[in-house]
């Protein structure tokens, strides 16, 4: 199993200080959310994908995903294709950076539409954008956030979008705060997963959330890891520390050294599938 971590957790991080740090640290990929501190749009200038590229190529580090704000849920349908032509753009950035993986969101429900109706529409842009997915050889992933924070929702998407180039990302806090176990979403997505984002947290009075370093919350990290390595997942473990919406929380001088060393230590507590 690979380790990573995203850009999201050093929004302060030049592009030759993310790559540096995965190598001193390391960590096997990063996932791409922010370049210089600033969120990658979808037309990345030419010069600028040029420097990514030859960045990680020098580096000997992977590209573990890149992640877009794309949402697939708004009621306009001039607006759902305005985001599925983002994510075309997002595809294709992938392809030449040789990236597996683009993250998408499902998005949020607008007042008075169903769980039923925000999983049809978002199902229609997915198998919209299937077939270039398949062309350009890079898998979406879907991840456990906003309305379909819960793998139940994912599910019922995946049940409805055939192709193999739409898959599953399970984020450890969402499924979590939904009320799910680690079991019943596994049972939901874990089959079909493709990528993680580990991230720990624990509860506010206030019934917000915290986010912690990892083993300081309440979220169960080890047993997904456990589930997962019992199943033979074989991805990334990617630490997604919030630091760029969250600047309270630790720098990510501590945060990537002390995540890397708690996943590496459930790692040596696992059983491998067999």
């Amino acid at each position: 199993m690979k380790l990573g971590f995203s850009t999201l957790g050093c929004p302060a991080w030049s592009l030759d200080q993310v790559t540096a740090a995965a190598q001193e640290l390391g960590y096997d990929g990063v996932e791409l959310r922010l370049l210089d501190g600033e969120v990658i749009p979808p037309h990345l200038p030419a010069d600028d994908r040029r420097r990514v590229r030859e960045a990680f190529r020098q580096a000997g580090i992977a590209i573990a995903c890149l992640d877009t704000s794309a949402r697939f849920t708004a009621t306009d349908p001039a607006a759902r294709r305005q985001q599925e032509a983002d994510v075309r753009a997002y595809l294709e950035l992938a392809n030449e950076w040789e990236t597996p993986l683009i993250r998408v969101f499902g998005g949020n429900l607008a007042p008075g539409m169903s769980e039923e109706q925000g999983v049809e529409l978002l199902a229609e842009s997915l198998n919209n954008l299937a077939p270039l997915a398949e062309r350009a050889g890079v898998t979406i992933a879907l991840e456990t956030h906003d309305a379909f924070s819960a793998g139940r929702l994912v599910a019922a998407v995946m049940e409805r979008v055939p192709s193999r180039f739409v898959a599953p990302l399970w984020d450890t806090h969402h499924p979590y705060r939904m009320g799910e176990t680690v079991q019943q979403t596994w049972e939901y997505i874990g089959q079909r997963m493709v990528h993680t984002h580990i991230k720990d947290a624990r509860r506010k009075p206030d019934g917000g959330w915290q986010l912690v370093l990892l083993g300081q919350g309440e979220v169960p990290v080890k047993e997904a890891i456990a589930t997962w390595v019992s199943h033979g997942y074989d991805g990334y473990l990617c630490v997604e520390w919030e630091k760029k919406w969250h600047p309270e929380i630790e720098e990510p001088e501590v945060a990537f050294p002390q995540h890397l060393q708690v996943l590496r230590d459930y790692l040596a507590e696992v059983k491998p599938a067999r």
